[in-house]
């Protein structure tokens, strides 16, 4: 394993959906390189002598650039150790890990990449939410809301989108959100469509709210909702009332505290 760079998919925000082999890649890690949207107990795996930098962004506000993220990898993959980059959800799904890859493979660095479970179907799950079900939606399509609908120079084609009888999700769209449902509406997606708005989810502090095209940032707004949020569109929320089951849990939202001494061990 020395002298590879591991391009690893986080997951969703649950610790406990990281996969066994990115489990396995944090145990052996001389360097991890992690972004923000991760629960910080997979930083608990590394060893305790395991170089940690944090090269977190979010709208707004950003550590690294991408290219100074690629030099970070590049540099520490020379020095024959392990390396680690853990990624929010899975590389390849607007994570940028290709590009990742293509900046280590052109320096000759070894890589390997550990997919990761991705938000766009994890949080309609933990909502309730198949993306597919049979007799409703048999296609899905995940959409990158981080851009301006109503640019001209659009790469997402929302008019085509707007006649799909499949599920849509929308990543990074909060923002966006009020255009991204006008232009759907212009395009001949019904106003009444169902839609879900996951916030933060997986986590602990997963919210839902569900609503119609029409009434949804509305409603949103008045439940103080905000970023990250993973948006459903399609009659397969519907569903969420039948299928509901992690945010019906007892003891869904209650935040535990446990004291220790720093001496003591991190995990649980």
């Amino acid at each position: 394993m020395e002298n590879t760079v591991f391009l690893v998919g986080a997951g969703p925000g649950d610790p406990g959906l990281l996969t066994v082999k990115g489990n396995n890649c944090l145990q052996t890690a001389n360097v991890v390189v992690y972004d923000r949207l991760m629960d910080d107990s997979l930083l608990d795996l590394v060893p305790s002598d395991c170089e940690r930098i944090f090269v977190g962004k979010s709208r707004g506000r950003q550590a690294f650039t991408q290219d100074e993220i690629n030099q970070i990898l590049v540099d520490r993959g020379k020095e024959n150790r392990v390396v680690v980059r853990l990624k929010g959800g899975d590389p390849f799904v607007f994570g940028r890990g290709g590009e990742e890859a293509i900046a280590l493979g052109t320096a000759g660095i070894n890589f390997e990449i550990v997919p990761g479970i991705t938000s766009s179907i994890a949080a309609a799950a933990y909502a309730g939410i198949p993306v597919t079900h049979r007799g409703v939606a048999t296609n899905f399509t995940v959409i990158s809301g981080s851009e301006d609908p109503t640019k001209p120079t659009s790469m997402v084609p929302w008019d085509v989108l707007a006649k799909t009888q499949g599920t849509l999700v929308v990543l990074m769209g909060w923002a966006s959100l009020p255009k991204i449902i006008e232009v759907l509406i212009e395009n001949g997606r019904k106003a009444d469509t169902p839609i879900s708005l996951v916030q933060w989810g997986t986590w602990t502090k997963q919210k839902t709210v569900t609503g119609i095209l029409t009434d949804i940032v509305d409603k949103a707004r008045n439940e103080n909702l905000g970023s990250p949020v993973v948006a459903v569109i399609g009659d397969v929320v519907n569903l969420r009332s039948d299928i509901q089951w992690f945010d019906s849990k007892p003891l869904f939202g209650t935040r535990v505290l446990v004291t220790r001494s720093r001496t003591q061990s991190s995990k649980l």
